[in-house]
């Protein structure tokens, strides 16, 4: 399966079963439809190919340079660079056979929030229920629950959320004490993240995440009038004037540690590029400004008609990026990242992101969930830290969640980038964990694209065949 696209002034082609992306010529544009399907049926003796290629193509090409293409294109498939066949699902059997074992907790420390965030899914970090901080004692089961089902996995991952983390600050902290004992004895290293809002942060605080938080992220939506509109004080205040000097801080003081500032953007500000731009402005080089998912009913949700709007400018993001890396002031923007080398494993290029199978959420009663976004769903709790995973048969039903159960996923280009998308979207949309969310489908096949050509373009060049 190939797919091709222009971009930026770029012939882009992805061998979408190998992964292997080439930048090509007019000519090998053109030819490459044309001697796909003679591949697929068992023809690949150049004189043949190169008869039938030059009968379709435009005749002014000259004869020996369609010969020259042809058997540039015959040799990437011969390679396995081009027209691969599908070899993960073949692999799909014990893929699906796999041992499960958890790596990722995301502890609902804090089921409260200081903001008044207008597209919360958390409805202010209630999370449908009540507001709740969790205990120390609960924390530590699942800390234990963790170490003992993460089977021999070493690198365990713990993120603290919310609501607001930070407004249970003192039971974060012992937590990460706790995890640290645990390491030597059971042979584990523990990758703590927080996610925060900013408000409650001090220096205190801030010297504690730079030692033993591996990622902090920073909630910013962009532009002060964006992030005010969307991310007030419980008052009705604006935050950014705020939290921006705490976060221009963190972002100076993490010495090579991972850190994201993290924005949403919604159907009222459709414009978000501005916004990534104005971050990376301000100095931070890590940025995700990411689509809001809400249902129909809120004004704010991102709509089919925003579309092409939002297409342009990820496509004006992408060549601004380039601009600034040229000049020396280059950024991280987290969905343009891509690994054209190694990339994520096959479980991930499968099934993405592992929620209710390596990943679970814990509510601050100890309950376990899929992820941060069922929670609150009764339907898909699937135990807790006392009784354990209770649920086994909704594991298996997540684990069974991969791009070839979903029907739209199989033809779809970017299915192995993004492992099939969130389970929690398609659930909300259309109650179906084996379905899609359409429009973060549009939106994540775009990124793709935006992010193979930067890739192209030179910033980095492994991974790229030229034509």
């Amino acid at each position: 399966m190939v797919h091709q696209y222009r971009n930026n002034g770029y012939n882009i082609v992805l061998d979408v079963n190998s992964g292997s992306v080439h930048v090509v010529d007019e000519l090998v544009w053109e030819a490459i439809p044309l001697i796909e399907p003679l591949v697929n049926e068992g023809i690949r003796d150049p004189a043949t190919v190169r008869a039938a290629v030059q009968g379709i193509l435009d005749p002014s090409y000259p004869p020996e340079e369609v010969a020259e293409a042809v058997d540039e294109v015959l040799e990437l498939a011969r390679e396995g660079r081009l027209f691969a066949p599908d070899a993960y699902r073949n692999d799909l059997a014990a893929f699906k056979s796999r041992k499960t074992v958890v790596k990722a907790l995301c502890l609902h420390v804090a089921h409260d929030c200081n903001l008044a965030c207008r597209y919360c899914f958390a409805g202010e970090g209630e999370y449908r229920g009540k507001r709740a901080l969790m205990s120390f004692e609960v924390g530590k089961k699942a800390l234990d629950f963790l170490v003992q089902n993460s089977g021999k996995r070493r690198n365990l991952e713990v993120d603290f959320f919310g609501g607001e983390p930070l407004l249970n600050w003192q039971v974060v902290k012992r937590l990460v004490e706790y995890g640290r004992s645990l390491e030597e004895p059971w042979d584990k290293n523990f990758r703590f993240t927080l996610t925060t809002n900013g408000i409650l942060l001090d220096e205190e605080i801030l010297e504690f995440l730079n030692r033993e938080m591996a990622n902090v992220v920073l909630s910013i939506d962009g532009r002060k009038d964006v992030h005010d509109e969307m991310r007030p004080l419980r008052g009705g205040q604006g935050s950014y004037d705020r939290i921006l000097p705490k976060f221009l801080e963190v972002a100076k003081s993490r010495g090579g540690k991972d850190y994201y500032v993290r924005g949403t953007y919604t159907h009222d500000h459709t414009d978000f590029s501005k916004d990534v731009l104005h971050l990376a402005d301000l100095g931070f080089d890590r940025i995700s400004v990411e689509p809001v998912v809400a249902g129909a009913d809120k004004g704010y949700a991102i709509t089919e008609a925003d579309l092409p709007k939002l297409k342009e400018e990820y496509d004006r993001l992408a060549v601004a990026m380039l601009a600034r890396e040229k000049e020396g002031k280059g950024f991280c923007f987290f969905h343009f990242m891509i690994d054209l080398t190694g990339g994520p494993c096959v479980a991930k290029r499968l099934s993405g992101c592992g929620s209710g199978t390596e990943y679970l959420a814990v509510t601050p009663w100890g309950d376990f969930y899929p992820c941060h976004q069922f929670v609150g769903n009764e339907k898909f709790r699937m135990g807790n830290v006392d009784a354990g995973l209770v649920r086994t048969d909704l594991r298996e039903e997540f684990k069974a969640c991969n791009v070839y159960a979903r029907s739209k996923c199989r033809k779809c280009f970017a299915r192995f980038y993004c492992g099939g998308g969130c389970a929690a979207n398609a659930y909300q949309f259309h109650g179906d964990l084996r379905e899609v969310y359409e429009i973060g489908c549009e939106l994540q096949k775009k990124r793709v694209e935006c992010a193979l050509m930067i890739r192209a373009a030179g910033m980095s060049q492994p991974g790229i065949a030229g034509g």
